[in-house]
């Protein structure tokens, strides 16, 4: 699949069958976060076959199933736009994951960050981490605001390189679905902000991503 179906077709999938990862698909996934953190400067690891991280009340509570398989976005406290950096790169993550017929959930809140086993040096921070193995089913798609509430140009007057890449950023993920984010063109050059709230610099950097890899414009 290209990224427009990568990004069409992913989505947000919390139970999981009781199915390890292959270890060539593994091994691929252990070569991209090198080369992503080679990239970004981050420390994203893969933790897998690991039951204590999702085992809590909160996890239960929200209905996750055999999460035994997770990506931590971790970075320096001192990096600058670390939530948008983890963002972005982590769903880069998230769309090879898919091509190699995974599924996946970014969660920010309901795991157990003291169970998670992941390495953190002094002054790392634990963003978020992204649940990862072979979903049940597929997800559903979100619910969308309407194109004209996350931009400053009119759908009717949208270049269609422009086009493409609201369509995948309306498609991206966001924290409770609630797309705090917002996109100005002006000439050929286009900004993505956030709106305050919990992880919408994590958001932004998962928008800009999707934008980014269907336009092969380089976002503000």
């Amino acid at each position: 699949m290209d990224i427009k179906e990568l990004i069409k077709s992913r989505h947000s999938v919390r139970q999981f069958k009781d199915i390890p990862i292959e270890e060539d698909i593994r091994n691929q996934l252990d070569e991209l976060v090198k080369k992503v953190n080679e990239e970004s400067g981050l420390r994203i690891q893969i933790i897998y076959d690991d039951p204590e991280c999702f085992d809590t009340f909160l996890s239960h509570y929200g209905k996750f199933k055999n999460a035994v398989n997770y990506i931590a976005i971790v970075g320096d406290k001192k990096t600058e736009k670390l939530e948008e950096l983890g963002g972005y790169y982590g769903q880069r993550l998230v769309l090879a994951a898919q091509g190699m017929g995974l599924n996946s959930c970014w969660v920010g809140g309901t795991y157990g960050k003291g169970k998670c086993k992941v390495d953190k040096a002094k002054g790392d921070k634990l963003v978020c981490v992204i649940a990862l193995g072979y979903g049940e089913n597929e997800g559903t798609k979100h619910k969308s605001k309407p194109v004209s509430k996350l931009c400053n140009v009119d759908e009717q007057d949208m270049p269609t390189w422009f086009k493409n890449g609201m369509v995948a950023a309306m498609m991206a993920p966001t924290a409770l679905n609630q797309q705090k984010f917002y996109v100005t063109l002006e000439g050929e050059d286009v900004t993505i902000t956030a709106g305050k709230g919990p992880f919408t610099k994590v958001d932004l950097g998962i928008v800009k991503y999707n934008f980014e890899a269907v336009t092969g414009k380089k976002c503000k």
